[in-house]
């Protein structure tokens, strides 16, 4: 089965370019913002609609500087401490979702500070939003032809364009299915069983980073990395185990709330 060789550019107006990698950002974000106004309103959270545009205006420009932030530093940091002009060159490629979701955490307690909102409860929020644009992220990594699978002789292989002649997982679908589809449901659901702040963040931690442990056997590690440990185990998946037990933590300290966290107010 062959890549079906999707041009990775929309739109062409001139010189200005409009890529599907792009669209998929835009698609996420909105998707997100209506999913967050739909559990503030279910949920009756004392949060305004000017306030999640403002949280969304934090969270966006968080999660640029922190997905290539985290790329730089947990996937090529000799690289760029070598040509640290480099990390502003983020046309030519390299995101990570671990610095991005670290880039969010900071903005929603900065967020939480400023406008005296729980920051467990913001979390939440961001917790059941986040996976369409997961969904549509990873779409954005197939039409890209990037971030392909390992080797396979299954019938799921598939040849990618600068990936040599042999068929290879097409593990974008794969995470685009589980991370995307697959963690909204569980999160959307969970939604609906919880009140107290911080629990949907810690299932988020946790699923995210269970199922995409398994997936990265899927995907090709990175060339500059290769396996970082025994040979075996993968940076994303070093890092996912970092969320689960951060996720674990969390829970257990749950175990000692019995009601809702109060809000975290600015000093005077």
């Amino acid at each position: 089965m062959r890549y079906p060789q999707i041009d990775p550019v929309l739109v062409h107006l001139g010189p200005l370019q409009i890529r599907w990698y792009g669209l998929m950002y835009i698609i996420g974000f909105a998707l997100a913002y209506f999913i967050v106004r739909d559990l503030c309103r279910r949920k009756q959270y004392d949060i305004s609609r000017a306030d999640i545009e403002d949280l969304f205006a934090y969270c966006i420009l968080a999660l640029i500087i922190g997905a290539r932030l985290g790329y730089c530093f947990f996937y090529n940091l000799s690289y760029y401490a070598q040509n640290p002009i480099k990390i502003l060159a983020v046309w030519e490629g390299g995101m990570s979702f671990h610095g991005g979701l670290l880039g969010l955490i900071l903005a929603g307690w900065i967020f939480s500070i400023k406008r005296a909102k729980p920051f467990l409860m913001l979390a939440d929020l961001g917790a059941v939003a986040a996976p369409p644009g997961l969904f549509f992220g990873r779409l954005g990594n197939f039409i890209n032809g990037e971030l392909y699978g390992r080797v396979t002789d299954s019938r799921w292989g598939m040849i990618f364009p600068g990936a040599g002649n042999l068929p290879r997982y097409p593990s974008q679908l794969f995470e685009a299915f589980f991370e995307g589809l697959v963690l909204f449901a569980i999160m959307y659901a969970l939604s609906f069983k919880t009140k107290l702040h911080g629990t949907l963040l810690a299932a988020f931690l946790i699923c995210y980073g269970v199922l995409r442990f398994g997936l990265e056997y899927f995907r090709e590690p990175d060339a500059q990395l290769g396996f970082v440990v025994m040979d075996a185990l993968t940076m994303g998946q070093i890092l996912c185990l970092a969320m689960i037990i951060c996720g674990v933590c969390l829970l257990a300290l749950q175990r000692n709330q019995s009601g809702e966290i109060p809000p975290i107010r600015p000093r005077e």
